[in-house]
């Protein structure tokens, strides 16, 4: 069955939104990058990685249900921030506005009675669920830290561990 086209704007948009998401933590890295700070900096950047592969998942679904991807502008994102706390902050207020996206995906599935787009989305859901723990997480350190830079400048040593990992194929 091919995409409602209510399902399938929604969808594209979500593309668009996930393609910031993209952008802002590449400016996240940037600003980090500016504080010497290469481990919090390639922890954005894998972020970065994420949210692309996040469009591309939604990308392929489209294809894959007979849609059409429409790409759209992306928006600028923020290029300075006050601190690395204020960074996590918009980092947690901007998954949960994600999350906020999802959600209404997921409904709006329900509403159009697409099984295969609600089903797909879940997937979605949960990731949602573990992003918004990693920034607070995250944010809930940095906060601990204050202003003390040898703490800071540990974290961004396990920061920079992180390396990006696909998300694994449905059924592989």
């Amino acid at each position: 069955m091919m995409l409602k086209r209510t399902i399938e704007k929604a969808l594209n948009q979500q593309i668009n939104a996930e393609m910031y998401s993209a952008y802002l933590y590449l400016s996240m890295s940037t600003y980090f990058e500016s504080l010497s700070l290469p481990g919090f900096a390639g922890w954005m950047k894998v972020q970065a990685q994420e949210e692309m592969s996040h469009a591309m998942k939604i990308y392929d679904f489209v294809h894959e249900r007979g849609g059409a991807v429409k790409l759209m502008p992306i928006d600028g994102p923020p290029v300075k921030w006050a601190s690395p706390v204020a960074v996590f902050e918009a980092t947690l207020a901007h998954e949960r506005k994600v999350t906020g996206l999802i959600n209404k995906l997921v409904d709006l599935a329900i509403k159009e009675k697409d099984h295969a787009s609600n089903i797909f989305l879940q997937w979605f859901v949960t990731e949602q669920v573990e992003e918004e723990a990693s920034a607070d997480e995250l944010l809930q350190q940095l906060k601990r830290i204050g202003n003390a830079g040898h703490a800071l400048l540990m974290m961004d040593k396990e920061m920079g561990r992180r390396t990006f990992t696909a998300p694994a194929e449905e059924g592989a």
